[in-house]
């Protein structure tokens, strides 16, 4: 499998799941109602809707969406397996802690 294909299979297994990793929300998220906070993230955990301006490099690792009248990312990053840096290795679950955040287009 191309090193592509197994970072988007790995992001796809992680962000459907949400095991495997660390899942954030920013502070602005945070501040939303609960039911919204949830609705966010089920729509994140479901989210098909990849193409060539969220996903140029096909690793599914972004998206946005629209919600409650507020416009979300979501962004997938690799760090170290002691989160002091980036992978080195993304395609090596042993040697990478994938951090999905979710935030509110202003926070980006």
């Amino acid at each position: 499998m191309a090193d592509v294909d197994r970072i988007r299979a790995l992001n796809d297994a992680f962000r459907t799941s949400l095991v495997g990793g660390r899942a954030l929300i920013t502070a602005g998220v945070a501040a939303l109602p609960q039911d919204v906070q949830a609705m966010a993230i089920r729509r994140v955990v479901t989210y098909t809707d990849f193409n060539p301006d969220n996903n140029p490099l096909g690793e599914h690792d972004f998206g946005n969406f629209e919600l409650a009248g507020r416009r979300f990312f979501w962004k997938i990053d690799y760090y170290d397996a002691a989160m002091e840096f980036g992978s080195e290795d993304p395609t090596d679950p042993a040697k990478t802690t994938r951090v999905l955040t979710i935030m509110l287009v202003e926070e980006y």
